[in-house]
């Protein structure tokens, strides 16, 4: 079979496509035949040789998919051959970019039925990232009120339109080009970055949201209620006295990507897809993944 792999870190160059045995699956494992994989920013720390988690090289790249069931290993019993499905491949976010996929029963789900299955692949990560910033660290309740940074990004809109759903005040930050896109995923207020300081215009929050890091995560707790909670997914925030700061790693799980595949089949969330490209061109997908012109939206190959 066919994938993506790099035998040494670097560039988007680095990425060759390989003939590879097809893999077998191991005890509370599955095989998936890979219809669509995601590609994301943690993809490109992993090929840069800058990603917390390090699997020995050469790496078969991608972590995010949905495909179909092609066989079984011991002890899984809630997936057959011939069912669709989603979600990650395993801890070390590897071994998607492939036309057969290894992927652990814990971080697979049956797929969204109203998705396709380039729709479902751009989905896993992000999507888990944003709810588990709103609901398993900021522990958002109906009626309080957070902040989202980089609401048009692929975590940022996810988390908007989750946090609509919640019942939450919504507060955002975006690009002058974005403004009306984030306000239609539901934010109450969406703050132009480019020409307004957000601790200006937002009232103090219960929780702000942070996939933009900087000088943005800093400014952020002029703006937190006290007792309030700043989570970020791109560097761990400083501790401040009255105040709390979480970072975390995603941990995809079958049960969250089940609640998210609820939302998307009752159409309370939309998947936004960008670029789609074969297999072939995963090296083009890195370079957008690196600032190359593409589509608002998740990558797949």
């Amino acid at each position: 079979m066919k994938a993506g792999r790099i035998h040494n870190f670097g560039p988007p160059n680095a990425i060759v496509i390989d003939e590879i045995p097809c893999p077998t699956p191991k005890e509370g494992e599955l095989v998936v035949r890979v219809a669509a994989a995601g590609v994301g920013p943690w993809d490109a720390l992993l090929r840069e040789g800058k990603s917390v988690v390090q699997p020995s090289l050469p790496i078969t790249l991608g972590s995010d998919f949905a495909g179909i069931v092609h066989s079984v290993g011991a002890a899984v019993t809630q997936f057959k051959p011939g069912e669709e499905v989603f979600g990650v491949t395993n801890k070390q976010f590897c071994g998607a970019y492939a036309e057969y996929a290894v992927a652990s029963a814990v971080t697979v789900a049956a797929k969204p039925r109203s998705l396709s299955f380039v729709s479902a692949a751009s989905v896993p990560v992000v999507a888990v990232t944003a709810y588990q910033m709103l609901f398993d660290y900021a522990q958002m309740k109906a009626g309080q009120a957070v902040l989202i940074h980089g609401a048009a990004g692929n975590v940022g809109a996810y988390a908007v339109q989750l946090a609509k759903q919640a019942e939450l005040q919504v507060f955002a930050t975006a690009g002058p080009a974005d403004v009306d896109y984030v306000r239609g995923l539901g934010a109450a207020t969406v703050v132009n970055y480019k020409t307004t300081n957000f601790e200006d215009v937002v009232p103090p929050v219960d929780a702000v949201l942070d996939t933009v890091g900087g000088e943005t995560q800093h400014r952020s707790f002029r703006v937190l209620k006290p007792g309030g909670i700043l989570v970020s997914v791109i560097s761990p925030p400083p501790q401040r006295a009255g105040f709390r700061a979480e970072f975390f790693l995603v941990d995809v799980t079958a049960t969250r990507l089940g609640k998210l595949g609820g939302l998307l089949d009752s159409r309370q969330l939309s998947a936004e897809v960008g670029s789609v490209l074969p297999l072939q061109e995963a090296r083009r997908a890195h370079e957008m993944l690196a600032g190359a012109p593409h589509n608002r939206g998740g990558r797949s190959c």
